[in-house]
């Protein structure tokens, strides 16, 4: 069976395929005029479409059919996390999470972050790469940094809003942490906020229990950030499958 190959362009369609996803559709791939590729508009369809053009710098292509692809989950998954000092361990969430499924991405300035400031375009590149290995129809959106004490106030919120932290829940408030997958309410819409390395600190978390943040556990093993981001959205994506 003849490969499958998909490429990434934002709408509107334009019948010419960006100057890297070109690059490597002619330089890399050796692909050329007839061949077929798959564009994934990041919209939720997928493009059947012929290469009419190819050169050293343009690939023009006519579109064949256009296929609307359903959801693969409902409700809307979103993580919001403190990065890590090293990036690589943030650049291996936005690919890990994009082949697990996710929807939206944003970065938290906390008071123990060791990272303020992220170029977030890097990371679109590689949510962009894994939602084609994963073939995904829809793109993840990934925010750009945001204080947490800003963030937690939007208005825009879901209904179901966790934080996750290390901390007794009994020696702060006097009550427990459910595991998150107990509380998640099928198929709606959640966000989970994971904190830095140093974790939240204790008036980060009751500033978010006082704007309906709900505690949670991701389970018994104390985790680094970036696996307790992972964890999180496979619970959230488990949830709304």
């Amino acid at each position: 069976m003849k490969e499958v190959r998909f490429f990434y362009t934002s709408l509107p369609l334009k019948g010419e395929l960006p100057s890297d996803e070109a690059q490597h559709a002619l330089r890399v791939l050796r692909m050329g005029i007839g061949d077929e590729l798959y564009l994934m508009d990041g919209q939720g369809c997928f493009h059947r479409a012929i290469i009419t053009e190819a050169d050293n710098h343009h690939c023009r292509y006519r579109i064949e059919e256009s296929i609307e692809q359903q959801p693969e989950w409902h409700g809307s998954i979103h993580l919001a996390v403190a990065p890590t000092k090293h990036m690589d361990r943030m650049e291996w969430l936005a690919e890990k999470a994009t082949e697990v499924g996710w929807d939206r991405l944003t970065l938290l300035n906390c008071r123990f972050s060791e990272r303020k400031v992220v170029k977030t375009d890097r990371l679109e590149k590689i949510v962009i790469a894994a939602m084609k290995q994963s073939h995904k129809a829809w793109k993840p959106q990934v925010e750009e940094m945001e204080s947490f004490k800003q963030f937690i106030t939007r208005k825009d919120l879901p209904e179901q809003r966790f934080i996750a932290h290390c901390y007794d829940e009994a020696d702060l408030s006097g009550g427990s942490k459910p595991f998150l997958l107990d509380v998640l309410s099928s198929q709606q819409p959640a966000l989970v906020l994971v904190g830095p390395e140093g974790d939240f600190s204790v008036d980060e978390v009751k500033a978010a229990e006082a704007n309906g943040f709900r505690p949670v556990s991701l389970g018994n093993s104390r985790l680094r950030t970036e696996t307790a981001a992972l964890v999180a959205v496979h619970l959230m994506r488990l949830a709304n499958r």
